[in-house]
This record gives C-alpha cells, sequence and structure tokens, in this order.
C-alpha cells in the first residue's frame, strides 16, 4: 500500500522519466530479428520490458545487458528458438500482442502465459485477421494460456476494424516473415512506433495516406538490418508530473528528452485546451521520433469536451487527464472511451468509483465520462481501489498530492510494470508518498 499525502510547497526541479514503454518493446523485439549487434540505450527497466526482454533470451536471442545499455545480437527473420519453457509475459498486454503476431509465422510452437489480469485480457481483436493469414491457435476463448502453432502464413490484405496500434503492430510482425506484399489499412491513425523503427531498420515497408486513410504495405522475407536505437523519454510517464505541477500551488519542473510523436500527444493538446502552462522547447528528430524539453508551472484550469478522435491520441492517459478535470473551474466532458474498460483493468469505472469516493461528481454514460467538479459531494473513503492498475494508482497519487487528506493506493506495486523509480522520482522534487 502506498500512502499519497497533501503537499504544501509545490513541486520543483527536473524530472528524469524512464524510457518509453511502447518504444522500449519495439526496441528488443525488431533487433532480435534484425542481423548484427544493436545497442540499445534509455530502455525502461520495468517488468513489462523486462517480460518482453526474457522472452526473446527463452528463444535463443543473445543479449548482453546493464542498466545503461542492452546490446541484442540478431541474426534474422528467423534465427529464433522454440523456448524451453512456456513464455510467462506477467502483466503485459503489449508484449502479449506484438508476440502472438510475430510468432505465428515462426517455424516451431509456442505458449504463452501471463499473470491473473493479463489472462482475462481479450486477444480476439489480433487473433482474428492472423487466422484469415493462415494462423493456428488454441486457447480459452481468445485469452491467455494461449498455443500459438508457428507455421507458414499467406499474406493478407486487412482494414483494421478498431483503432489500435497492438493489434496493427501485431500483423506488421506477422507479415515481415510472410511471402508476398501484406497490406493494412487503419482509417483512424493509431502511435506509429513499429513502423517508423521499421523503416530505420530497412524493411520493406511503404506507407501512403489515400482520402484520410493510412495504407500500410509490407513485403515480407526482406532480412533487417541492426542500428542503435536511444529510446526517449515516456509521456504517459511524464503526465503524472506534468498533471501534478498543473494543479499544485507553486510548482515549476522541467522534463528533457520527451517523445512528441503527433500520434502519443493527445494528453498536451487536451491539457493546452484546459489552460495549462506547458511550453515546449528544443524540438528534434532523433531516430525518426519527435523529441522535446517540457517546461511546466501551476496553472488554473478549466474544463473542456473532447470527441472521440482524441481518445486514439491519448487513451492511457485518461486517468490522469481525470484528475487534472477534477480539480478545473467547470465541468469536463470526455467520449468515446470504451477502450478503457479493456485495459489492465475497467479503467472507466475506476475512475468514476475513485473520484466519486473522493467527493468528485462524476458519471459514466456508455463510453462517455462526465465530471463536474463545481459539485460537491461529502468525502467517502480515502481507500482507493486500484485492481492491480498501474496507471490508476499513480493517477490517485497525484489526487492525494492536492487533497487535504490521505489517500491509501491499493495493490501500488504494480506502478513497477511502467515506472520502477515512480515514487522517488516525485518524492525527490517535493512529493509526500509513503510505502
Amino acid at each position: 500500500m502506498l500512502i499519497s499525502s497533501k503537499i504544501t510547497n509545490g513541486i520543483n526541479g527536473n524530472v528524469k522519466i524512464p524510457g518509453d514503454k511502447s518504444i522500449s518493446h519495439r526496441s528488443i523485439i525488431i533487433p532480435s530479428i534484425s542481423n548484427g549487434t544493436s545497442e540499445i540505450s534509455n530502455l525502461l527497466w520495468s517488468e513489462d520490458v523486462l517480460n518482453t526482454l526474457n522472452a526473446f533470451k527463452a528463444m535463443g536471442v543473445e543479449i548482453e545487458e546493464d542498466k545503461k545499455k542492452v546490446l541484442i545480437n540478431g541474426k534474422g527473420l528467423n534465427s529464433l528458438v522454440q523456448s524451453k519453457h512456456k513464455i510467462n509475459l506477467g502483466n503485459s498486454g503489449t508484449s502479449a500482442r506484438l508476440l502472438i503476431g510475430l510468432l505465428s509465422s515462426q517455424n516451431f510452437d509456442s505458449t504463452l502465459v501471463g499473470d491473473s489480469s493479463l489472462s482475462k485480457r481479450p486477444m480476439g481483436r489480433i487473433i482474428k485477421p492472423l487466422e484469415l493469414m493462415g494462423a493456428k491457435f488454441e486457447s480459452n476463448k481468445n485469452k491467455l494460456p494461449l498455443k500459438i502453432f508457428g507455421q507458414k502464413l499467406k499474406n493478407i490484405n486487412y482494414e483494421l476494424e478498431l483503432p489500435s496500434a497492438q493489434v496493427k503492430s501485431g500483423l506488421i510482425f506477422a507479415a515481415l516473415n510472410t511471402e508476398g506484399i501484406s497490406k493494412i489499412i487503419e482509417k483512424n491513425i493509431t502511435r506509429d512506433h513499429t513502423e517508423i523503427m521499421l523503416e530505420s531498420f530497412d524493411a520493406n515497408i511503404k506507407i501512403d495516406k489515400i482520402n484520410y486513410e493510412k495504407h500500410i504495405s509490407v513485403s515480407g522475407k526482406k532480412e533487417l538490418s541492426s542500428k542503435d536505437i536511444s529510446v526517449p523519454s515516456d509521456l504517459s510517464s511524464a503526465a503524472f508530473f506534468i498533471v501534478a505541477a498543473l494543479i499544485n500551488k507553486s510548482s515549476h519542473i522541467k522534463i528533457d528528452n520527451i517523445n512528441l510523436n503527433p500520434t502519443r500527444d493527445g494528453i498536451l493538446k487536451a491539457l493546452d485546451i484546459m489552460g495549462g502552462n506547458i511550453k515546449i522547447k528544443n524540438k528534434r528528430i532523433i531516430n525518426g521520433e519527435i523529441i522535446g524539453d517540457l517546461e511546466i508551472k501551476t496553472s488554473k484550469l478549466k474544463g473542456c469536451e473532447l470527441d472521440y478522435d482524441f481518445s486514439r491520441l491519448m487513451i492511457d492517459e485518461y486517468p490522469i487527464l481525470s484528475i487534472a478535470a477534477a480539480f478545473a473551474d467547470s465541468p469536463s466532458l470526455f467520449k468515446g472511451l470504451g477502450e478503457l474498460k479493456v485495459k489492465e483493468s475497467d479503467r472507466l469505472e475506476l475512475i468514476r468509483y475513485n473520484l466519486d469516493q473522493c467527493g468528485i461528481f462524476c458519471k459514466v454514460e456508455g463510453e462517455d465520462l462526465y465530471i463536474d467538479p463545481t459539485k460537491k459531494n461529502d468525502f467517502k473513503n480515502n481507500l482507493i481501489r486500484t485492481d492491480y492498475d498501474h496507471r490508476i494508482a499513480m493517477s490517485f497519487v497525484v489526487m492525494g498530492m492536492k487533497l487535504g487528506i490521505d489517500l491509501k493506493i491499493m495493490n501500488s506495486e504494480f506502478i513497477k510494470t511502467s515506472f520502477p523509480n515512480f515514487v522517488e522520482s516525485l518524492n525527490f522534487i517535493g512529493g509526500n508518498l509513503t510505502e
């Protein structure tokens, strides 16, 4: 249990944010199936990423590591070998969906397992299109444990039914080892880290924009070249510090080396609409990704209405955005948040429940979330329910920093899945957290 207590002097200083989680996963996967040695710096040392790293070690990839860098010695698309044991992915849904795609086209069988939370999450969205390519699976109603019968696949033309970077990436990984050209069509743009990184590794991948759609063509069986990667800092992780600085008096923080990929920066756009004082400095491009430095100061926030399009740019950040909305001077309405129901927890319900416990008027209608901080309710309970979800836990840590009542964050150990030194980093700049 983590206890978050009110702070009185704001938070101030320079904050070091760990490497981007999405890019960290891909920084292990892609070099592992490339030819040559790739050096990875600023990798996120979280449980989720370590599960991906250990999975490739189990499949025969030579990996040397220390806390400053990782050396991955890849030997090509078909160099992986069958793991001697089931591949345990812990709580990482990203690892699961990406590996389902990659391993479906290998010449060996694999079994993926996870913890109790991951085993409840649906994998049908990636399984269905892969089956159209000829992939074969054995599972419990499209959930983990999942056995993958690796085999030769056929290329595919597929229009994504729902916007999902993980499903898209899983299909791309399957197509890399499949003869012919596979085409994946996105009607709604999602994060594009896989495409950017594969282009830098010399994959035969082509991107076309046609009538607001994104058409991704992958020519299979093209061997990849090695490349060094510097992982930028994770905007999703930075969001907790950004909101904490905005809503607490006398706060002024700086965060360097942040990933500003336009498919990921919805949280900055939303907070700008709400009146947040956030300055972006020193924009640059590294390995195809847009990087910048942030300066954040205390701000008077106003409520806002965000439509469905925003959810594609920041679905993971809605829990912490909801905390910002709870301390705005007018109501907020966030639309199209159905995806939050199938994350590590039902995040939509947990946001509603915990805000209500903290005395903030909040309701869910369908897939929409309404927060009205002008309606004063009684504080009900200082026990925050997280259902083992790291983003819910970190969001209500920020809530506790603003309230005058200590909040007890249940199952806070799961914060380590994405941000191992979260407590230390927050306390270093003025937080008041105790374990």
